[in-house]
């Protein structure tokens, strides 16, 4: 079986479509994969994770590319507290549905819900949080980091909202996780969430095709009501946005039109 017949199979399997991520570096990732357990070939892979879960949930792992943090570039973040919240708040109110794509292991929806809460009662926040990756997911859910992931996180928010756990661990507070809904979602396959007041997808899409980004920026631009934000990462500006029907409210940050 060569590569095209090993995208065909786990397309049947998992329903993920390698085809939508760049090639050369995700078949390297995949061959490294099949070589660490020892595996000759890629028929031999297939049949192996098939029967095994383990290696299947370590398979799906290893193609979501889970690098995440608290408060991730943290201009931006304050350019969401000053000027989008507000503006989502008076156009749409205070029960705001908002979508984090791609959540990867929860940092980001619990840094929305934290800052969010500066202008919205933690009992009115709900987020909904999606991913691929089943893995990351129950990380996400148990709410556990380490001292990395949350250094970046503003004093305030740490002191309010997290609780050291050891020398080098934190949790975060139950009244934190129950605003957050955490669902495994597939961006290239699953239906998504309608009628949503903002979308934040950060560093995720860069991973994708262009003709896969653009599929899923005019899904996004569906999901939002006419007004909404989508929120990208620091390495994913939409050239094209106009052409998407999207306009530039600041850096990073695009208004359905």
């Amino acid at each position: 079986m060569d590569y095209t017949g090993f995208k065909k199979q786990i397309y049947d399997l998992t329903h993920i479509d390698l085809n939508a991520y760049k090639e050369r570096q995700m078949k390297r990732r995949i061959d490294a994969l099949i070589a660490k357990h020892k595996f000759s070939d890629y028929d031999s892979y297939v049949k192996a994770i098939r029967v095994d879960s383990n290696l299947f949930e370590e398979f799906v792992n290893y193609l979501t590319i889970n690098v995440s943090e608290f408060y991730r570039n943290p201009e931006q973040w304050k350019n969401l507290s000053k000027d989008i919240y507000p503006y989502l708040v008076e156009h749409f109110g205070k029960s705001l549905k908002i979508w984090s794509a791609a959540c990867s292991t929860g940092d980001e929806p619990y840094s929305l819900v934290m800052t969010l809460a500066d202008y919205i009662p933690l009992r009115q926040i709900k987020i909904i949080a999606t991913d691929i990756d089943k893995q990351v997911l129950e990380k996400a859910k148990a709410g556990l980091y380490n001292e990395k992931s949350v250094s970046g996180l503003p004093a305030e928010y740490k002191d309010k909202y997290l609780v050291k756990i050891g020398k080098n661990n934190y949790q975060v507070k139950d009244e934190v996780k129950s605003c957050v809904e955490f669902r495994q979602h597939n961006l290239l396959k699953d239906d998504y969430p309608s009628g949503c007041d903002m979308i934040v997808c950060r560093n995720v899409v860069i991973y994708f095709t262009d003709e896969a980004k653009t599929e899923i920026y005019k899904k996004f631009h569906r999901s939002l009501k006419t007004g909404g934000i989508l929120f990208v990462g620091s390495t994913e500006q939409i050239i094209n946005y106009r052409d998407l029907n999207y306009e530039s409210v600041k850096s990073f940050f695009y208004k359905k039109v």
